[in-house]
């Protein structure tokens, strides 16, 4: 088994966590030659929204048409840098999930009102880390004295997050898809209500649609 899983997009379809690198025989299963049917581990997860076993899913995304092009322009797919005394911040709005931890945790820092919407002289700079480091989409990153710190030293790990997205982490790679300008690829979060405009990525477009996981 790999190290690590990796996430593949089917094409207008779910996601597949491909966990086992090595083919391996199907218990019981022949061929009509009766040679052993071999494959691979991987399970699919639901990205339409509709499935009734969520995270899996049930091919709902084939009965409703789901579609999985991305609609964006890509005209906010860049990333900005906002320099403080003793830290800078970047920000790529683009790719951001909207989980509203910054704005819920450090308002004075991310402001929802007011230009521009980030001040990184208002905390400190541990503050501001601490803050950064629960941003799941990776739209956050910062430098300190001309070092960046992008990625996080976190597991393997896919979280199938309450009506929202699923946050991954630990590297895990998210194959043939393109990321965004300085976005990291340790972290990120993909759509799993449909409603994205950046597929496969989020776009916090859940809340919009009142996307329920029960």
């Amino acid at each position: 088994m790999s190290s690590k899983p990796r996430i593949a997009c089917a094409s207008n379809g779910p996601y597949y966590l491909i966990y086992g690198e090595a083919p391996h025989a199907v218990p019981y299963l022949r061929k009509a030659d009766g040679s052993e049917c071999t494959t691979v581990d991987k399970v699919a997860l639901c990205r339409c929204g509709g499935s009734k076993s969520k995270p899996f899913c049930d091919g709902t995304h084939s009965r409703i048409g789901f579609s999985d092009k991305r609609l964006t322009d890509g005209v906010n797919d860049k990333r900005r840098s906002y320099a403080g005394k003793s830290i800078t911040i970047h920000d790529n709005r683009g790719i951001c999930a909207h989980n509203g931890y910054c704005t819920d945790h450090l308002a004075a820092v991310f402001r929802e009102e007011g230009s521009p919407w980030i001040d990184p002289d208002a905390a400190d700079a541990a503050q501001i880390v601490a803050a950064i480091g629960h941003c799941p989409s990776g739209a956050l990153s910062y430098s300190i004295e001309g070092v960046e710190h992008r990625d996080r030293d976190a597991p393997p790990a896919i979280t199938a997050t309450r009506n929202g997205p699923y946050e991954v982490t630990g590297g895990i790679e998210l194959v043939g898809a393109a990321f965004g300008d300085g976005a990291s690829k340790e972290h990120y979060t993909l759509c799993r209500c449909g409603a994205s405009k950046n597929k496969p990525f989020c776009d916090g477009s859940h809340w919009g649609a009142n996307f329920t996981a029960d």
